[in-house]
């Protein structure tokens, strides 16, 4: 099976209709040779001017946001170590507070102890102190009372005897009532 070719029109026909498109439209070689020129030519007035400069200022661009993203990836990594440190610090300061607060706690405990004992001991030197005074206040009142009672029978024993005793007899009476006075109170 063959393929068919397609019909290609003569190289003339071409050349004519292109001519014809030229002259209806004011195409001629010359100023298209010269339109070439002049784009060369602007061409290499703008590479060597503008567009080196451009080039240029774009590597000055391209490496400053390099060394930012390097800085970037740099503050990056020490923000981290910060916050590493930060936490490390906090947790540190966290045992620091709890042994300061345990520490505190048994101070605490060891003052309170003493002045509990201290307290106790206050108590018991007023409780010995207010024994002593109640001893000596029985013991004023027990001499006061024997002295009132040997008066008393005195008096008594003078008035049932009818007679005036002497002073042997008053101490006599007195030893014999504070000796019963006392072993009733014994």
């Amino acid at each position: 099976m063959t393929l068919p070719y397609p019909h290609f029109a003569d190289l003339s026909d071409i050349a004519t209709n292109f001519q014809n498109v030229g002259l209806s439209t004011g195409f001629t070689v010359q100023q298209f040779i010269a339109q070439i020129v002049a784009v060369t030519i602007l061409f290499l007035v703008m590479y060597n001017f503008a567009w080196k400069k451009v080039l240029v200022i774009l590597e000055e661009r391209r490496k400053a946001i390099e060394q930012s993203l390097k800085n970037a990836d740099k503050i990056k990594q020490e923000l981290a170590d910060a916050e590493a440190t930060r936490l490390s610090i906090i947790q540190k300061a966290n045992e620091q507070a709890t042994k300061i607060i345990a520490d505190a706690e048994k101070s605490a405990a060891v003052v309170g102890e003493r002045r509990t004992q201290d307290a106790a001991r206050q108590a018991e030197d007023i409780i010995k102190s207010a024994h002593e005074a109640a001893v000596l206040d029985r013991n004023r009142l027990m001499a006061e009372l024997k002295s009132q009672i040997g008066a008393l029978v005195i008096q008594t024993t003078e008035k049932v005897a009818g007679k005036v005793l002497t002073p042997a007899d008053q101490a006599r009476l007195n030893d014999e009532t504070l000796r019963n006075v006392e072993a009733r109170n014994n």
